[in-house]
C-alpha cells in the first residue's frame, strides 16, 4: 500500500493512504508544520495502516507560518476550511493529543463538517500536560531546546524506567527535531501551537457537540488525567469512553485493539 504525499489550503501538509470513506487523523504536537521523515514518517504510516484497510485515511498536518496569538479555535477554523475544499460531506475526524483539542473545537464550531469524532489521549484540556507544555516552551524560549524536548519525551511514559529512557531519548533526538523546523532552526510554530493549547478550555462547550465521540486514553497518561477523559466522554452529547489501564500518553496508540474499537466506533 503507497503513501502520497499532497499539501492543502495554507501549507498543510498531507499523507494520503488506502481507499473507502476519509478519515481525517490530526497529529500531536510537532516541531513543524512539514510531512513526517524518515523515521517518524515509517511511524505514522505504521499507525495509519490498520484503518487504510478500510478506509482512505488523511494525515493532515496544522497550517503554516502561524501568527502570534493563533487560537485552538482559529487552527480549528483552518482545518474546516480545507476539508469543506475537500470533501463535500461530513467526515469521520481522529484527533491524537493536541490534535484531539483541535478536532473538538472543530466539532464545536462546525458541525457541518465531523461525522464521527474519535479523541486519542486528548480531553476537553489539558491536565498536568499545562506544567509540562510550559516548562518546554520556557527552555526553548531560554535557549535550551534539548532540555524542552527531553521533558515532553518523558511525560508521554506511562512507567519511571520509561520516563528517564524517553528523556535521555528527547535529549539525544532534538537536534534531528530541529533540522525540521520550517526555518532549519526554529521552534516558533510550535511555541504559539503550546500557548494556543494552553489557554484550551472547552468545558462550557461539549454540551453543543452532537456528533458521536469516542474518547480513548491511558490511566497512566503523563498530560491528561482519567477523570478528565471521564469528563469530556460524559459531557458531550453522544460520547464513549475507552480507558486502557497501564499505558501512558503515547502507549495507547500502540495497544493492538486500539484499531478494532475505533473502526466498530465508525462504522457500528
Amino acid at each position: 500500500m503507497e503513501a502520497s504525499d499532497e499539501t492543502w489550503d495554507s501549507g498543510m501538509a498531507c499523507m494520503r493512504l488506502g481507499s473507502g470513506a476519509p478519515l481525517v487523523l490530526l497529529p500531536g504536537l510537532s516541531s513543524d508544520h512539514r510531512a513526517p521523515k524518515g523515521f517518524d514518517r515509517k511511524a505514522q504510516l505504521g499507525a495509519m495502516a490498520p484503518y487504510a484497510a478500510r478506509r482512505e485515511v488523511w494525515w493532515v498536518n496544522r497550517p503554516a507560518g502561524l501568527a502570534a496569538g493563533t487560537t485552538i479555535a482559529d487552527l480549528a477554523r483552518a482545518y474546516a476550511t480545507a476539508l469543506r475544499a475537500r470533501f463535500d460531506v461530513p467526515v469521520d475526524v481522529m484527533g491524537t493529543s493536541t490534535g484531539g483539542s483541535i478536532a473538538l473545537q472543530l466539532a464545536a464550531d462546525y458541525p457541518d463538517v465531523v461525522r464521527r469524532l474519535v479523541l486519542i489521549s486528548s480531553a476537553h484540556r489539558l491536565g498536568p500536560g499545562r506544567r509540562v507544555q510550559r516548562d518546554a516552551a520556557a527552555e526553548v524560549r531560554a535557549g535550551r531546546p534539548r532540555r524542552a524536548m527531553a521533558g515532553l519525551a518523558a511525560a508521554t511514559a506511562a512507567h519511571g524506567w520509561s520516563r528517564r529512557l524517553l528523556w535521555v531519548a528527547g535529549w539525544l533526538l532534538e537536534p534531528a527535531m530541529r533540522g525540521r523546523g520550517h526555518d532549519g532552526h526554529s521552534y516558533d510554530d510550535m511555541l504559539i501551537v503550546i500557548d494556543a493549547e494552553d489557554r484550551f478550555d472547552l468545558s462550557d462547550r461539549l454540551a453543543d457537540i452532537r456528533c458521536p465521540v469516542l474518547v480513548v486514553g491511558g490511566d497512566r497518561d503523563g498530560f491528561y488525567s482519567p477523570d478528565l477523559f471521564a469528563k469530556t466522554a460524559d459531557g458531550v452529547a453522544n460520547g464513549q469512553l475507552a480507558l486502557y489501564p497501564g499505558v501512558g500518553h503515547v502507549g495507547v496508540v500502540r495497544i493492538r485493539q486500539l484499531p478494532g474499537d475505533v473502526l466498530d466506533f465508525l462504522d457500528p
